[in-house]
Formats: C-alpha cells, sequence, structure tokens
C-alpha cells in the first residue's frame, strides 16, 4: 500500500470515527450511527443494505458460490460511566490520541475494518467474495444484531471481528454465562426474632462463588472466572427482613466446560433455598484454528495467538473467527476512553496485510 492511500484512507477512516463518536449509539439505540455508516458507503458507490440498525456490503464483484470472508465489527457503545472528566461525545485530540465514547471499543477497529473494505472493494481479482457487516447490539448480546444480519448474507466461510486487540490475535475467547441467583427466606419485623433474612441466604451462596474454583484450567484461556456483580432485595424498609434477595452472577467460561457442566455444577453446590437461572445459553466459548490460513497469516507478521478473557460476537458466529483490531481491551468501558492515532493506520495496514497474502496465495 502506498504512503498516499494510507494517508487517504486514514484521514478518511479518522473523520468517519470523529462522527460516530458525535453520535451517541447506545445499544438499541444505534439508528443514527447506523445511517451515518450507510450514507457513508453509499458515498463511496456502495450498495449498502440494512436490517434493524445492521448495515452489510458486498464487494463490486461478489460471486455467488465463491468463498465469503466476514468483515465484522460492531457501532453501538455502552453508556458513559460516571468518571468522565471529558465530553463522551466530544471527539477530542490531544496528545497523539483521540479521546471520545466508543474510539476504542470497538469504533477504531470498525473504521479500519470499513477502509480495509473500500481498498479491495473493486478488486476483480479476488479469489474470495467480501462482506462487510457494522453490527449492533453486541454490548448487551442483543437478538437484533448479529444473529438477525448473518442469515440474510449467506454462506460465509471465515471472518475476522475487529475489536481492540492491540492487532494480536484472539484465536480463542471464553463464553459468556450470566446467571440470575435467587435466595428466598420469610419476611418479618427486623426487631423481632421474625422471618427469615434472604439476604444472609444469598450471601452464603456468594461465598460460595467467591471461594470456587474450577479445576479444569485452560492453556489458553485460563480457569473458569465467576463475579457477582449484581445484588438486590424485595423491599426498601429498614425494619422489614426481607423475604427475597436476588443476584446476578458473571461466569467466563473456558473451552474445557460446556455450560450444562457448569450449571449443574453450581446448582449442586448452592444452599437449600437458591435457585440458579441462566439468562441465555447462546453466548458459548469459540476457537479457531492456529492453522488456520489467516491465523498463519497473522503469525508470519509477527503477531501473536492468546485467548481472550472476553467475549464478542465471535460467539454466535457458527464458522471460523479470527479477533483481532487496533486499540486495547483495558482501554474499553473506562472513563475518557481514547485511541491512539498511529492505531489507525496500524489498523488498516494490518488488515490489508493480513489478507493481501491469502488472495495472492489463491489466484
Amino acid at each position: 500500500m502506498s504512503k498516499e492511500l494510507l494517508y487517504t484512507l486514514q484521514a478518511e477512516a479518522l473523520g468517519l470515527l470523529k462522527q460516530l463518536i458525535a453520535t451517541p449509539s447506545f445499544s438499541r439505540e444505534e439508528d443514527k450511527t447506523a445511517t451515518l455508516i450507510e450514507e457513508y458507503l453509499r458515498s463511496k458507490g456502495i450498495r449498502a443494505e440494512r436490517v434493524m440498525n445492521n448495515i452489510w456490503a458486498k464487494s463490486k464483484y461478489y460471486v455467488t458460490g465463491r468463498p465469503t470472508i466476514l468483515l465484522n465489527s460492531h457501532h453501538d457503545t455502552v453508556k458513559p460511566n460516571k468518571a468522565y472528566t471529558l465530553d463522551p461525545f466530544q471527539p477530542l485530540e490531544k496528545d497523539g490520541r483521540l479521546y471520545g465514547l466508543g474510539s476504542n471499543d470497538a469504533g477504531g477497529s470498525l473504521v479500519s475494518l470499513i477502509a480495509t473494505f473500500l481498498y479491495f472493494y473493486d478488486r476483480p481479482d479476488l479469489p474470495f467474495n467480501l462482506v462487510l457487516a457494522a453490527s449492533a447490539e453486541e454490548e448487551i448480546s442483543g437478538y437484533q444484531g448479529i444473529e438477525k444480519l448473518l442469515p440474510l448474507i449467506g454462506p460465509i466461510d471465515w471472518g475476522i471481528v475487529g475489536e481492540p486487540t492491540q492487532m494480536q490475535l484472539a484465536v480463542a475467547e471464553k463464553g459468556l454465562l450470566v446467571l440470575d441467583g435467587l435466595a428466598q427466606g420469610k419476611a418479618g419485623h427486623a426487631a423481632r426474632e421474625e422471618g427469615d433474612n434472604a439476604i444472609y441466604k444469598a450471601m452464603e451462596a456468594i461465598g460460595w462463588f467467591r471461594e470456587y474454583s474450577f479445576p479444569k484450567v485452560s492453556d489458553l484461556l485460563g480457569p473458569v472466572k465467576m463475579s457477582v456483580t449484581v445484588i438486590q432485595t424485595d423491599n426498601k424498609a429498614h425494619n422489614v427482613v426481607p423475604s427475597q434477595c436476588s443476584f446476578v452472577v458473571d461466569t467466563r467460561v473456558n473451552e474445557l466446560y460446556t455450560f450444562e457442566e457448569i450449571l449443574q455444577l453450581i446448582r449442586e453446590h448452592m444452599p437449600a433455598g437458591i435457585t440458579i437461572e441462566p439468562r441465555s445459553l447462546r453466548m458459548r466459548s469459540s476457537s479457531i484454528s492456529r492453522e488456520h490460513p489467516v491465523v498463519q497469516s497473522g503469525l508470519r507478521l509477527g503477531r501473536i495467538c492468546y485467548g481472550s478473557p472476553t467475549t464478542s460476537d465471535k460467539a454466535l458466529m457458527p464458522f471460523p473467527t479470527l479477533k483481532t483490531g487496533p486499540g486495547d481491551s483495558a482501554r474499553s468501558h473506562t472513563a475518557d476512553e481514547y485511541l491512539y492515532l498511529h492505531e489507525l493506520g496500524e489498523g488498516i495496514t494490518g488488515y490489508v496485510n493480513l489478507l493481501e497474502p491469502l488472495f495472492k496465495k489463491n489466484q
């Protein structure tokens, strides 16, 4: 790629990213950024299609029946936390950084993939079809995001999922199992020896979640991790012993356990009066072989393979996918989120250099 072309692609990607930052796009409220992406692609002469708040497009010389590669990232964001000191919707360039909500997760990856798609879009010599997908509801694992879109795209052989990985190769990621716990007690007056305090029952269960370690530890993804993240009772009065206490457990599962095995073991260890129910069994652990051509291409570029502790739309794709992109996962969901400006250029060149050898090899 020439320096002039890279400069043009990077400048346009930066401009689009700034527009995305300035446009609130919380999960289920991404309609305005969907329109922004749709109009941007059409301004480039690309036929962009839309379903709900998902935007997708095919490469110019798409041929039905030819192997197809998906380039995907999401345009929804979490809500800004209270620790922000900057306006989360005001893109700000300072000290080599671009500040703004969604700049790192996953705006940098998204605009870099869009630039990569534009780079290859009108190449008639490609042995693969390319499909670009800017999806919604990733941050909440919603049903109206990539799952809604995939049946419309048609068969896909493999894909790249854009998330901040410092351009390293996330060849596997943990599954996400969200559990709703409920402790049943009996209401009573707090001043008398009445009732059966549901909080105390919940505390016993929560103590188990805090202390228990699953014996199977993955070389790639490490141990199963359980974190109690929410707790609440059925009343607000100070003088009432609560009859119910609910809690939520965020469970990150390695590839050595099925969700069903995790659930069975947890339920066997729960005290009397505690019920545990999963919200969903969809977000399972996923992986791609290190022998896959795209992984091998990344290794030749000097990148490393690792297992990601976070979960993405990769978990919802029934074909091999590699998670990689500019930015750092440690910055995701933090106050005053930012992306280094040089990471944007590295993202574009990184994706192009990852794909180009595969296209040449298969000609």
